[in-house]
């Protein structure tokens, strides 16, 4: 099994910026994407982005790209989600995701094993 734990989370003015950070445990494999999900409150978990265990290659959706920016650090089992220029529709509950092959868009929820707690992310305007 693997275990996922994210931090970071927290109440940010818009325009600030936040780092999430996902530390994954257990029987972790090295290969696979992580990524990065919401939830807003009363909508359906959206993705956010992901990225390759290698760090090739990084996904990211239309809504975050070029504000939000992902990596990782193999040496430390660890994915981070650096959020910059946060906006209040930013506001919602952020899950770190795992899965350990490459199939599929790398962007549906239903394709990821393994899921982090989640952590609270509010953006006040």
């Amino acid at each position: 099994q693997v275990q996922l734990v994210e931090s970071g989370g927290g109440l940010v003015q818009a325009g600030d910026a936040l780092r999430l950070s996902c530390v994954a445990s257990g029987r972790t494999s090295r290969s696979g994407i992580m990524g990065w999900f919401r939830r807003a409150p009363g909508k359906e978990r959206e993705f956010v982005a992901a990225i390759s265990w290698g760090g090739g290659s990084t996904y990211y959706s239309d809504s975050v790209k070029g504000r939000f920016t992902i990596s990782r650090d193999n040496a430390k089992n660890t994915w981070y989600l650096q959020m910059n220029n946060l906006k209040p529709e930013d506001t919602a509950v952020y899950y770190c995701a795992a899965k350990s092959d490459y199939f599929g868009t790398n962007r549906r929820a239903s394709e990821y094993r393994y899921w982090g707690q989640g952590t609270q992310v509010t953006v006040s305007s």
